[in-house]
């Protein structure tokens, strides 16, 4: 069943796998799939089955709302660059991350 997301769908995957720094053969490999399925479903709005949507958003990180509410696409966007940054930083570059929000949050309240 053919519906207005599925070229979405296939755009959020070609767009995460290019941000993973990852070919077509390469994620092809690693989900087990031929690299003919996958480009039909970046790029020819192919279905993937249940199982293979899961295997791509997490091989991929994708954040599942990406995929499921389209229309906050911008908000998400933002929130996933912001975490894939977050994915290379180790514990201490997360530690002063964690703390410079909080204490961004706490003076906002603050104004309040």
């Amino acid at each position: 069943m053919q519906n207005k997301y599925n070229n979405h769908l296939g755009g959020v995957i070609k767009s995460a796998r290019l941000r993973n720094q990852l070919t077509r053969k390469q994620l092809a490999e690693k989900l087990h799939i031929s690299q003919r399925h996958l480009t039909a479903i970046e790029n020819e709005e192919q279905q993937p089955s249940y199982d293979l949507l899961f295997s791509l958003i997490r091989e991929l990180q994708i954040p599942s709302d990406m995929i499921f509410y389209p229309e906050r696409q911008k908000k998400f966007g933002e929130l996933d660059q912001l975490q894939h940054l977050l994915r290379q930083c180790d514990s201490k570059d997360l530690n002063i991350v964690m703390s410079t929000v909080q204490s961004l949050l706490d003076n906002k309240s603050d104004m309040r």
